[in-house]
């Protein structure tokens, strides 16, 4: 088995080992977490395999290799593993130095970081809101709330082009896939007054990565609403 694009559930056979040369992602196709390590491995032309891992359903020996049963996951040819995004991220940044995604600039990079901790705080808005849209709660606190932070961050692209300057680097990625997902999720609208955050997002949809690893709007949306009812359909669109 040499990938899979098809989720892989419990009762699956394991693949085997990781092939010499190569490594090895356990992602999910509309998951933004594994999504980040997908954009970098692209960027970083990172010789790789991938196989989808069905989150609602995991495979034992998926949970022995990641004992939280979330993606991303990277796995080398000598059987280490490594999980959770921003590590994996780091890690094949520093591992494969081609291309470096992260500044060579201490400070710089503790900004990026601190950034991206700002970031984290938005990210759970993206999830909050179209579910309590689906239970028919008033968003409109929420939403003013997701349009404020949004206004701050669009603040951080103040005369540059990117987050890190005139070219793509970490963060642009590790942000990037919640933006791809506002519209299909409803809320492209709270973008407006946030003109070089709209400036950013059509540059990113330029980058050849970024168009390696997304998924169309129609076929996230038909995702979503499984992901809405309580039955997340993992291969939508296959």
């Amino acid at each position: 088995m040499a990938s899979s694009e098809r989720c892989l559930a419990k009762g699956s056979s394991a693949p085997g080992p990781v092939p010499k040369g190569k490594i090895r992602l356990y992602s999910m196709r509309f998951c933004p977490f594994a999504e980040r390590a997908r954009l970098v491995l692209h960027a970083k032309g990172i010789k790789h395999d991938t196989f989808n891992i069905n989150l609602m359903d995991k495979p034992d020996w998926f949970l022995m290799k990641n004992p939280l049963g979330l993606v991303p996951v990277l796995e080398m040819p000598g059987g280490q593993v490594i999980y959770e995004s921003p590590i994996t991220c780091d890690y094949l940044d520093e591992v494969y130095p081609e291309k470096k995604l992260l500044p060579a600039d201490p400070f710089e990079k503790a900004q990026q970081k601190m950034l991206l901790e700002h970031f984290s705080k938005i990210a759970p808005y993206f999830y909050k809101i179209p579910m309590m849209r689906r239970d028919d709660e008033d968003t409109s606190k929420l939403e003013e709330e997701l349009k404020e932070k949004l206004i701050k961050l669009n603040g951080n692209l103040a005369g540059k082009k990117y987050f890190g300057g005139d070219s793509i680097t970490m963060v642009d990625y590790m942000i990037w896939p919640w933006f791809e997902r506002i519209e299909g999720i409803g809320l492209k609208h709270l973008m407006d007054g946030t003109p070089e955050l709209k400036n950013w997002t059509e540059c990113m949809l330029e980058d050849p990565s970024v168009k390696a690893s997304m998924l169309n709007t129609e076929t996230f949306k038909g995702f979503y609403k499984t992901y809405q009812d309580g039955k997340p359909d993992y291969d939508y669109g296959l």
